[in-house]
């Protein structure tokens, strides 16, 4: 052999026997088309399967678009999904996580990709994950255009896969969030569906330190989050969505700021749209949700370290005027929303001083 000579690989040596499964993609490709093209919308131009998609902002009613741009995944909840094989709503999570952040700047949600990496592609798995997706992009309204399945052995470990998503939206550029918050200003909270996607490292350490497994029956209450579930089915339950009543409250010109409430709580996420020299005072006076009651009792976990780690059962925080509080909370109520009162913006000691939170701890909290 020569040093021009080509290299020929052994017989049978292939690319399915290195572990990746071509026929395997294009299975999936095939089965999750009729699932995006379920969330066509105004915009979207084709389809899935070219090497990018393509959209239309004037097409969308937009007339001077600023483009807001999102990505996130779906964390540690995902082993969860793994070790009970619930995977028909994380990918819910995946949408929500993202389009939850495109609302809170304005922006009205597009379109979103997903990445999907896994160590053998298992199609129906992958299939179900994916409609979990589209279902998502259908109630927050956005078209699914695409994504990348990638099929890496050795790189994960049995089911082991994970994902990761990105949210485009717009907005007009004059109606940017947040805008115009100050001092009087009223801060309502928008109920969580239970956990969301945030802190499931610790919920999973709690899980262990009960003795229960995933198939028990959950330990906590008869509401949303029990009824009857087995505890990895409640904890399961996807993250809320809330764009449509957000969008509304924005459209009808109430809405001044919103924060998504994940990794940092309360404390963590609301200063983030609050201009410097002024302080949210907040009184958690809602009930919080049983699964949050059970977390802290079951891991001796500190109130301070509850509203550091986890929503408390706040999903999202919205700010508007005093005058339009209860204007507000009506059209959220009427969007189907729980809504309840956190508290009141008020002038910072300083104009010069970073914004932040100050939440007065009931006695007894959390009850």
């Amino acid at each position: 052999m020569t040093s021009g000579d080509p290299v020929i690989p052994p017989p049978g040596l292939n690319y399915r026997a290195a572990g990746v499964d071509i026929d395997a993609g294009e299975a999936l490709v095939a089965a999750i088309a009729p699932l995006a093209r379920a969330t066509a919308r105004a915009g979207a131009l084709g389809g899935i399967g070219g090497f990018g998609a393509l959209f239309d902002p004037r097409a969308a009613g937009f007339k001077d678009p600023v483009l807001v741009a999102t990505t996130d995944g779906v964390g540690t909840k995902l082993k969860i999904a793994i070790e009970t094989g619930l995977h028909d709503q994380v990918g819910v999570d995946l949408v929500a996580m993202c389009v939850n952040d495109l609302i809170v700047q304005g922006a009205e949600p597009l379109f979103f990709l997903d990445y999907f990496a896994t160590g053998k592609l298992a199609v129906e798995q992958a299939r179900v994950v994916i409609a979990g997706i589209a279902a998502g992009c259908k109630e927050a309204g956005c078209a699914l255009v695409g994504g990348e399945t990638a099929e890496m052995p050795g790189m994960y470990a049995g089911a082991d896969y994970d994902l990761a998503g990105f949210a485009v939206g717009a907005a007009e550029r004059d109606r940017l969030l947040p805008r115009g918050v100050g001092p009087g200003d009223a801060v309502l909270g928008l109920a969580a569906s239970g956990v969301h996607s945030n802190g499931f490292s610790l919920v999973r350490r709690v899980v262990t330190a009960s003795g229960l497994g995933w198939e028990d029956p959950v330990p906590f209450g008869s509401g949303a989050a029990g009824g009857g579930q087995s505890l990895g089915r409640a904890l399961m339950t996807p993250t809320r969505i809330y764009v449509r009543p957000l969008l509304g409250l924005h459209r009808a010109g109430l809405l001044k700021a919103a924060a998504h409430i994940t990794g940092g709580g309360l404390p963590g996420n609301l200063p983030r749209v609050l201009p410097h020299g002024t302080v949210a005072d907040l009184v958690p006076d809602w009930t919080m949700p049983e699964v949050f009651r059970w977390l802290a009792r079951t891991g001796d976990i500190a109130p301070v370290e509850m509203l550091r780690v986890f929503n408390c059962g706040i999903g999202m925080a919205v700010v508007v005027a005093a005058a339009d509080a209860d204007a507000a909370a009506a059209s959220l109520r009427a969007d189907g929303e729980t809504v309840v009162r956190l508290g009141t913006i008020a002038a910072a000691p300083s104009p010069e001083a970073a914004p932040e939170v100050r939440i007065d701890l009931p006695t007894g909290w959390p009850r």
